[in-house]
This record gives C-alpha cells, structure tokens and sequence, in this order.
C-alpha cells in the first residue's frame, strides 16, 4: 500500500467533516502548502507539527517533503492515535503528548507549522509560544500558522460570522455536529491577522507575512 492510499484510507472519514466545516479546505490546506513549501530557503530535515490531531496538515507536506523528519506534537492520544494509523510503517514520524504552549520538543527545527489550533491559547501565551518557536527554530527556520482569525472591524467580523455559520449550516451537518461545534466555538480566543504578524516580528521573525486568506481562514508565515 503507498502512503497516499493510507492516507486516503484512515483520513476520508476525518477529512470529510473537516470540509464540512472549513468551505475553503483545498486552498487553505493544498494549494497554500504548495506555495509555502515552494517559498521555503530551504529544504526542511525536521519539521514539528504542534497541535497535530490526527495528522491532517503533515499529511500535505509529506507530500513535498518525504524525507523530513515530521514530530507530531499534540494533548490528546487519542487524535495521535489516528495520526499513527495513517503513517503507520514511516519510520520519519513521531508523536509528542505534549503541551506545547509551555514547552516544545526536543531538536532545532528547520519548519514548524500548526493548523487551527493555536487560536485557543490566550493571547499571552500566543505570544510566549511565538518567542519559544522563534529560539527554537534553527538558521532560516520558518514557522507557518493555519488557523482562524477574527476581522478588526466588529461589524464585518459579525458578518464574516454569519456568513460562515450559513456555510456549515448548508453542508449537510447533523444537529448533533452542529451543536458540538458550537460548543467548541466557546473555546475560541481569536486575534486578527494583523495583531498575530505583528506579534511574530515582535517575538524576533524578520518577516510575518499573510500568505492565504478566505473569511475566517488564513495561512502566515513568519522568517527567522
């Protein structure tokens, strides 16, 4: 079996209801990692991954990048758990139970990257995660932040709201799903694009750029 069909083969049933709730999924999930890795000075030989659930984002930089060594970092076993099922047999893959807002794993990596996690810190310990990943990324190093934001304007981020929860609505979502992600929306504790990069350059990144963004969604990258 190649690492694409055990990709497809744990991940459809998870991706599926990813989709449901993130519109935008392929461009937020493929073609930003296309253009990120392309825009990467240089090839990455360790790459951690905090907040990594079951493995969905590393799943789309294996893709340009399978020789890396990928440390899935993340509280929960049991999402690490589906992360081990879809790159069992990679020797290249390790998993962290691990709280990475108070400290990351061992190593000097080259790329760290997170998807949709990072928004349910507080905003101090954004800032304290941004200056640990800063010292710990080795020379040339690129840290790359998927997650959802809020808009500054308190009227457009209403309406960016309801326009999303329109979108989920219409996605064929059981009340159950729809109550549950709800719940989890409590959880939030959003910035703005603008705040986040601005904390990134003061946290050391020479540059903090947004590289993708569709309403709730966008994608930075940060230089060291």
């Amino acid at each position: 079996m190649t690492v694409q069909e055990q990709f497809n083969l744990i991940a459809n049933e998870y991706d599926e209801n990813r989709r449901k709730f993130i519109p935008c999924f392929d461009d937020y999930y493929i073609s930003s990692t296309d253009f990120a890795a392309k825009s990467l000075e240089k090839t990455p030989n360790l790459i951690f991954d905090l907040g990594s659930g079951t493995g969905l984002l590393p799943s789309f930089w294996f893709r340009h990048f399978p020789d890396a060594k990928y440390v899935l970092v993340d509280l929960a076993e049991e999402m690490l758990a589906v992360a081990k099922k879809r790159f069992e047999n990679l020797s290249n893959v390790e998993y962290k139970i691990l709280d990475y807002s108070k400290e990351l794993p061992a190593g000097k990596p080259d790329l760290v990257i997170s998807a949709l996690s990072i928004h349910h810190l507080e905003h101090d310990a954004k800032q304290n995660l941004f200056k640990n990943i800063y010292g710990e990324l080795g020379e040339n190093g690129t840290f790359i932040n998927y997650d959802q934001f809020c808009a500054e304007d308190f009227e457009m981020n209403k309406n960016i709201e309801e326009y999303w929860t329109e979108q989920i609505k219409s996605a064929n979502l059981s009340e159950k799903e729809f109550d549950r992600w709800q719940e989890r929306k409590k959880l939030d504790r959003e910035c703005s694009v603008r705040q986040e990069t601005e904390w990134l350059k003061q946290a050391g990144f020479k540059g903090a750029e947004c590289i993708y963004l569709n309403g709730k969604f966008a994608v930075i990258m940060a230089r060291k």
